[in-house]
């Protein structure tokens, strides 16, 4: 019995909403070329709004309706599953009319800088950073993007001996509807210092700093998967903070360097292979006995992250 004396009959919502997952997850299995981190990232609070809608529905029914022997109504829940199910077929014909990808090729040289910081920002898409630049080059960089995301764009000035380098793309606040295209593949010179921060707002990452002179790393992840490769000898320390949005990480780690991980702050679950609990922190064996150490520090937001010491 319904509020006011009136019946209403039971709520097909719950139904709806496994149906429009299932939707969701059929499209993706049919058109693997669509972003899927990239709807979620972006258009999450269009749920919200259709809850709302559906809450709307239901106030506007139980003030038109309110007689014990009015007509029943159905909850305001399939309207906002509606709602969700139209973004969706959106999405879906929006990729499957979108353009092509579009490719670029940008190499930055190095211009005398004994140091550089670098900084990266991919609205959406994947980005996959390494060493071993081309001689006397500071970037080799290699874009696949869709016109309508805007180019990607490089901007480099050294002064002091110090090179900056940002690494953005022109159009960050066009809406991406499950087509971005967006890879990003950036070669790094090798034994240059670096200072490298990376803001990923919605997609896969995968930082491989072998080789790398990194100093500092500062990640602001998004939405997605980050994959980040410590290993190899250091001859310097290594300072990493990554701030965690929603996803998961899996970070390899070297044996033969030393080692602390402070993790704090949302983390759902730490997977800590070959780390051992030291107070709030994980180590390695080596900590403290080697001349390099790798300080690491995770911070909110991540659903789980896996540690993993290089064997």
């Amino acid at each position: 019995m319904a509020h006011n004396g009136y019946k209403r009959r039971g709520s097909i919502g719950g139904a709806l909403i496994v149906i429009a997952v299932g939707i969701f997850f059929l499209i993706i299995n049919l058109h693997p070329d669509l972003d899927a981190w990239s709807i979620i990232g972006r258009y999450w609070p269009v749920l919200l709004i259709a809850i709302g809608l559906g809450h709307m529905w239901d106030a506007w029914m139980d003030r038109t309706y309110s007689q014990p022997d009015g007509p029943r109504h159905h909850s305001g829940a399939p309207v906002a599953v509606l709602v969700v199910l139209i973004l969706l077929g959106f999405a879906l014909w929006h990729g499957r009319n979108s353009r092509p990808a579009l490719h670029a090729v940008q190499d930055v040289s190095l211009q005398g800088a004994q140091s550089v910081t670098a900084n990266i920002d991919i609205p959406s898409g994947s980005l996959d950073v390494a060493g071993s630049a081309s001689a006397s080059q500071l970037l080799n960089a290699n874009f696949n993007y869709h016109e309508a995301d805007g180019q990607p764009r490089i901007e480099y000035a050294v002064s002091g001996g110090h090179g900056d380098l940002s690494i953005t793309q022109e159009n960050k606040m066009h809406l991406h509807f499950a087509t971005s295209r967006n890879d990003w593949q950036l070669r790094f010179a090798d034994n240059v210092p670096m200072d490298m921060n990376v803001q990923i707002g919605a997609g896969s990452s995968n930082l491989r700093l072998q080789g790398l002179s990194v100093k500092n790393l500062d990640v602001q992840a998004g939405v997605g998967q980050l994959n980040l490769d410590l290993t190899g000898p250091r001859k310097s320390d290594l300072h990493v903070d990554i701030h965690g949005g929603v996803g998961s990480a899996v970070i390899r780690l070297p044996r033969d360097v030393g080692v602390r991980v402070h993790a704090s702050g949302g983390i759902g679950s730490v997977s800590p292979h070959g780390l051992t609990r030291e107070g709030d922190d994980y180590v390695n064996d080596v900590m403290g006995k080697t001349p390099a150490t790798i300080d690491l520090t995770i911070e909110g937001g991540i659903g789980s992250v896996s540690l993993r010491a290089d064997p």
